[in-house]
């Protein structure tokens, strides 16, 4: 089974005016799970596992399924005495800080954070999904602009963990 990245985005866009809160592909050279949120808005995508592909012709990756995008420059890692957490993005989309533009950040450089505080917005496909920290503790560095196009795995924030 193939997909592009129009059959991807016709396939969410279809699902997303259903009632279907959960859709799994799975065929010998990739899985792909979509969920959805309680508003109907895709609240997460996991990652496409490639195997070696049984087929003739290459599995997408989710980087070949999203347009292309300028290359992100990530600063370098700090000393590894911190042990901070990585807050990666799930996808591939647009990174905003605030709900609005004329609205305050989620959060900022030294703020506190507990898990399931939101953190921020990425838009994938007109959607807005709030990605929810899975760790509790200070936001030590926000490493992405807003508005901002980030790629699936990119880290977006280091926290201190409590």
């Amino acid at each position: 089974m193939n997909l592009n990245f129009d059959e991807l985005r016709e396939l969410l866009t279809t699902l997303s005016q259903t009632d279907i809160a959960e859709l799994t592909l799975k065929s010998d050279a990739f899985e792909l799970t979509v969920r959805k949120g309680e508003t109907g808005a895709i609240a997460s995508v996991s990652h496409v596992a490639v195997s070696s592909p049984v087929v003739q012709s290459p599995v997408p990756t989710p980087t070949q399924l999203a347009p292309p995008t300028p290359p992100v420059s990530e600063p370098s890692p700090p000393p590894l005495e911190q042990k901070l957490e990585e807050i990666k993005s799930p996808m591939v989309g647009t990174f905003y800080r605030a709900p609005a533009p004329d609205e305050p950040p989620f959060t900022e450089v030294g703020a506190r954070i507990r898990v399931g505080d939101t953190v921020c917005i990425i838009e994938a496909m007109k959607l807005m999904n709030e990605l929810e920290a899975e760790v509790s503790g200070e936001v030590v560095e926000i490493l992405v602009d807003n508005a901002q196009p980030v790629e699936f795995g990119q880290v977006l924030m280091r926290v201190k963990p409590n």
